[in-house]
């Protein structure tokens, strides 16, 4: 089970965007990397072609899964995450700061 997942809210630790925060649109775990809405934004130039204009782009970049926190659910403030087993036997996560479960 991952830490942090499509959905989840994050906050940045590190980087241009420290402190900022926002939803997590995808994750590729083998790289270790996360798309993030908002954050880490990346200007590109496009070429014009048949069924797309031209012009320059600006598009989130993928940003380091350590330079990421789990926003905590009750304040907003960045936590770690740990896993505990439920009654019912499924495994969840949850926020170490607040001890809450993360929905997801």
């Amino acid at each position: 089970m991952q830490k942090i997942k499509k959905g989840d809210k994050v906050v940045v630790l590190a980087g241009k965007d420290k402190g900022r925060s926002g939803e997590v649109l995808s994750v590729a775990p083998k790289d270790s990397k996360a798309v993030v809405r908002g954050i880490n934004l990346v200007r590109r130039h496009q070429r014009q072609t048949q069924n797309q204009e031209g012009g320059i782009l600006t598009k989130e970049a993928p940003i380091h899964l350590s330079n990421l926190a789990l926003a905590d659910p009750k304040d907003g403030k960045p936590t770690r995450v740990g896993f505990t087993v439920q009654k019912d036997g499924r495994k969840v996560r949850v926020a170490k700061r607040s001890g809450e479960t993360i929905d997801g």
